[in-house]
Order: structure tokens, then sequence, then C-alpha cells
């Protein structure tokens, strides 16, 4: 049992986007649990923070219970990865073992199939205790998505660790694990200065840059092959956006378009994979199609009256830099396109908005919160169903649209 007894500060961690009339504010408030991006395959990040959880008699463990459940139900459907960050969990704050056997009973195979990985950061003896009991729930399949990690730096290998959010105490704890090191390793290389880009860079570039680099075009060539291949074979594809794809592919594509060499997804038989790619060039982008500077707008259309909303976004929308309303214009177009199609392929608005609502939009520093998900979402899905009304008024000289 873990004998580490942690404080437990709750203003530290309250999440100050969270509305006091969230249906779970009681156990939300504490920032237990957080979206943190994506992970290299671009699969949703959902972690779980032990030292973020008050004494048991302050948490209702079943509302923890249902409130994870309410926030992977917005994620299941699409691969994701979950991070328990373990440290801080003590006798004061833990779940009883009847809760956790219920709890893992609870999560039928849709919460299961669709997570792709789960990293256990810090894990002690009482994991080790919590395995033998669990292991005859525990199909060898699950048990293969479990990786165990010693440190946070391990992370950086799989996840994108500055979206982590990672708790102080859990920072403090790690280096204290460090430091008590026998044989202590070199800390770690200070990360050098960023290089100056390839002049046949495609990923991590601005529009501006890409703009000047590829004769002028206003629609990055990424972006252009990517729509033209979903278009003409991917519509009607079941779970389009939905699924990850193999990481050594999406390496490898990558890699030839920021070389500036051909790209033939015929070649991997895989429609996922320029879907992957869409996705993955939209998130690389040095600021968001929809800029920073709408952040905080965006974040506000919950909060105007249902029948006004498509109204903001239309505003919103004609606020944006020229060539930021071009090529979103041409993205939407495109998922307006794909949703019109959901009888097929299941992607409705709301599907879709949820896979691309942080890819267009996130915060200028660190990621979204949950709570920031419902209007970031809401605003994209707005987006797509009403594109035509949206972007009617406003027309650009050299726009294009797929």
């Amino acid at each position: 049992m873990e004998k580490r007894k942690t404080s437990f500060t709750p203003a530290a961690c309250e999440d100050t986007e969270l509305s006091i009339n969230h249906p779970y504010y009681d156990v939300a408030r504490h920032g237990i649990v957080q979206l943190a991006g994506d992970d290299n395959s671009g699969r949703r990040v959902i972690t779980f923070s032990c030292c973020r959880m008050p004494p048991s008699h302050q948490l209702n463990h079943s509302r923890l219970l249902e409130y994870l459940r309410y926030t992977l139900d917005q994620y299941v459907e699409n691969d994701y990865t979950l991070v328990y960050f373990h440290y801080g969990l003590n006798s004061r704050n833990k779940p009883s073992l009847n809760w956790l056997q219920s709890a893992y009973k609870e999560f039928d195979r849709k919460y299961k199939k669709n997570l792709k990985a789960l990293y256990v950061v810090h894990p002690t003896n009482f994991i080790k205790i919590l395995w033998n009991i669990f292991k005859p729930l525990i199909s060898h399949k699950f048990g293969k998505k479990i990786t165990y990690l010693n440190y946070l730096s391990d992370l950086r290998e799989h996840l994108k660790y500055d979206q982590l959010n990672i708790p102080e105490d859990v920072i403090r704890h790690d280096q204290n694990l460090r430091d008590k090191q026998k044989g202590r390793p070199p800390p770690s290389a200070k990360v050098p200065p960023p290089r100056p880009p390839l002049p046949t860079q495609q990923f991590g570039v601005s529009l501006q840059y890409l703009k000047d680099k590829n004769k002028g075009q206003l629609i990055p060539p990424v972006m252009k092959q990517t729509v033209s291949y979903l278009k003409n074979k991917g519509l009607r594809v079941e779970g389009l956006f939905r699924r990850s794809a193999s990481i050594q592919t999406i390496k490898e594509v990558h890699k030839l378009y920021n070389q500036g060499k051909p790209v033939n997804f015929d070649d991997y038989g895989d429609i996922h994979i320029p879907a992957v790619i869409l996705k993955t060039f939209l998130r690389e982008l040095p600021q968001p199609l929809l800029t920073f500077e709408s952040y905080d707008q965006i974040l506000g259309i919950t909060g105007v009256e249902s029948s006004l909303r498509v109204t903001r976004c239309k505003q919103v929308i004609q606020g944006l830099p020229e060539h930021n309303y071009v090529v979103l214009k041409y993205l939407i177009c495109f998922l307006h396109m794909v949703s019109q199609e959901s009888i097929y392929n299941k992607m409705t608005g709301s599907n879709l908005a949820c896979v691309f609502g942080l890819n267009l939009i996130w915060p200028p520093k660190g990621a979204s919160s949950l709570s920031a998900l419902n209007p970031l979402n809401h605003f994209t899905e707005l987006l797509i169903d009403f594109y035509s009304k949206i972007f009617s008024s406003r027309t650009v000289p050299g726009e294009i649209l797929p």
C-alpha cells in the first residue's frame, strides 16, 4: 500500500474555464481527468492524476466513475490514449479494491476497443499488487496496451510532452526519483535552437511560408492532395477520420513531403493514411487555422442565444486573415461534403467536429481544457453544418474549392 502522503490544494489545479453549471462540477473542478492534446499518432490523450484526488471523504468515487465515463464517451468512437499519473495515490484518497474491480467491469468493450495505449507513469509495488488481483479479468489483448514508464522523460517518445499539463507534484516526484538514482546519468541535453525550415518543408511552417515556397498557391499542397484523394476515394468510408494509421507509415509520408518528394497514397493501401496526414498537417501549424486571436471568441459561442450562433460564427470567420479564411473555407467545404455522405460514412457534422475541433483551434499556451471542448466542437460543427450560409458572403481573389 502507498504510504506517501500528498498535500491536497484544490485551488491550484481547478479549471478556470469550468462553469459551475457543469453536470459534474463537484468532480471536474479538481482537474483529476484532463484532455491533453494528441499523441504522435494523432489520437486524443486523456490524463488521470492521482495527486489531484482529494481525501475520500471529500470525493464521491461513484461520481468520479460517472465523470470518467462522461469524459470518455466523447472519445470512445475514435482511437484514444490514456496517461495515468500514479504518484499521489495514498491511504487517504485511495478508492477501495471493490470499487476498482467494479469500475473495470463497468467499462465495457466500447471503451476498451478504441483505447490504443495506456501509459502508467511512476508505477509502484501497489500497481503490481493490483495487477495480480485483476489479472484474471484483464484480457491478453488489453494487457498489451499497457506501458509502464518510470520517468516523465519516457513519455516524450510517445506523446507531445508539452501538451500534458503535468501536475507540479508529479514533476517534483520525478526529479526526486532521478536525484536518488545511483550513478546518476548526465542531465538531458538542452533542446537546440530551432533550425530554419527546409525549402521544401510542408509541416510545422506557416501558411505564408508555404505560399511563398509554392508559387503563390493559397491552398497548401498537403491539404490539396489529401483532400483530393479523400474526395475521390474516401467519402463513403465508414469512420473516415476516426481511425489512426501505422505510425511508421505516417512518419514516412511526413518525411517524403518535407523533402519535397512525391507521395502516392495508392502505394499504401490504407484510406486512413491521407486522413491522418491532413489532421497532422493542421495540428502542426505554428498557429491554428482559426488563429489564437479568435480563441476567446470561439470559446464564448455557447453563451450566445441559439438562434444567433450561426451569425456569430460568421462574424468570427469574417474577421480571419485573408489567407486563413481561404484555407479554412476549402477545408470546411470538404468536411461538409463528408457530412453529406454520413448515411454511409457515419461522420455527421457533430462527429467531424469532435475530430477536427482541436485541430483548428487551441489556446496560445498548453492544451485546451475539457471544459473548452464543448464550445470549440460546437463552433466547428456549426461551420460544417452551415457551411454555405457562413462562407457565402466573402470571396477572395484566387480562392479555390475542392
